[in-house]
């Protein structure tokens, strides 16, 4: 069962609503602010793809679902909270007026997690009140689908904030991992921003296409990396003998120049044409509701598919089933 009634999302954009719907979806009644004036219409689309979502990825009951509701203000909006969701702009200035609004009206036990998915909780926490309630809680688009959520605290956060979170994660069918040295982008965005950064290259210096990098990833590594992980792949390439024969096999590597990850491509106009064009060629006859559905189907079928050979993020699904089971056994 879940260990919270209430929540707020300061923010309804794509992770916000993201949060909005797996919170829902543990019966969870979440409140609201974002100041857009189409913010309900946003996040209605991302519940209405998280309804078909979770019906296709949950065995047995789902609990009733939370209900949703949108505020006028910050401090209506995290009046009753016992969670707060920052997902508002990655903004130092921003989410820092956004912390001192709600600590003027937030429960004094309120936990304040942020979305951010760089900034140093340090840096977030500096001007609080009440620093030791706040940590970043990173979760990975979509929310309501993938289990990751990273647990980062600041000088000033509380050993009982990071474990109240890691609970409150875990009841949300979630897998949380506690990133126990502060550091920029974490752990996941770190080494995706080195993929990344390797992919503008390639695309820039005309090796590959846009499409010829994702096909790459989607059809080779990125399926092993899917239920493996990094170093669990390479120890197994590297046979009987494990991770020491890979590691002498293939460290010499580390120093060909085979990597251009100390050097960024110039951020121009003229690569943003490049990467732009190339990705409308590629999937600019689909809808982003289309390529949502795609994406959702693909993750359901990979989760399912892992719960059956009970491994990974399939593990996690499973935990939370069984959980939800017994909630429902219990009513």
């Amino acid at each position: 069962m879940t260990v919270i009634k209430q929540a707020a999302i300061i923010g309804g954009g794509v992770i916000g609503a993201g949060w909005i719907s797996r919170l829902i979806e543990n019966s969870i009644d979440v409140t609201v602010y974002d100041p857009a004036d189409d913010a309900a219409q946003k996040v209605d689309a991302v519940l209405k793809n998280s309804r078909y979502a979770y019906g296709k990825l949950i065995s047995g009951p789902r609990p009733a679902e939370g209900s949703v509701s949108f505020c006028g203000s910050i401090a209506d909006a995290v009046a009753n909270a016992e969670l707060i969701v920052e997902s508002v702009p990655e903004r130092l200035d921003i989410k820092q007026s956004v912390y001192a609004e709600i600590e003027s009206t937030a429960a004094s036990n309120a936990l304040i997690a942020s979305s951010t998915s760089g900034i140093m909780p340090s840096d977030l926490q500096a001007k609080m009140k009440h620093p030791e309630r706040l940590l970043v809680a990173h979760p990975f688009n979509p929310v309501y689908l993938l289990p990751l959520v990273e647990l980062v605290g600041g000088a000033k956060t509380s050993l009982e904030t990071i474990e109240r979170a890691r609970e409150i994660y875990h009841s949300v069918g979630m897998h949380p991992l506690h990133v126990k040295k502060e550091i920029e982008a974490f752990i996941a965005d770190r080494l995706l921003e080195a993929i990344w950064r390797e992919s503008l290259w390639l695309v820039k210096d005309g090796i590959a296409t846009t499409q010829d990098v994702d096909d790459a990833v989607r059809y080779g590594f990125g399926l092993r990396y899917a239920q493996m992980g990094v170093f669990d792949t390479y120890r197994v390439a590297g046979g009987e003998a494990g991770m020491r024969h890979f590691m002498a096999q293939f460290g010499p590597c580390l120093k060909w120049p085979w990597t251009r990850l100390m050097d960024v491509p110039e951020f121009s106009e003229e690569l943003v044409d490049l990467i732009a064009g190339q990705s409308d060629e590629q999937s600019g006859h689909m809808t982003i509701r289309e390529m949502e559905r795609i994406r959702d189907d693909n993750l359901i079928a990979i989760l399912q598919a892992l719960k059956g050979n009970d491994w990974g993020a399939g593990k996690t699904l499973a935990r939370y089933e069984h959980q939800l089971m017994q909630a429902a056994n219990d009513e």
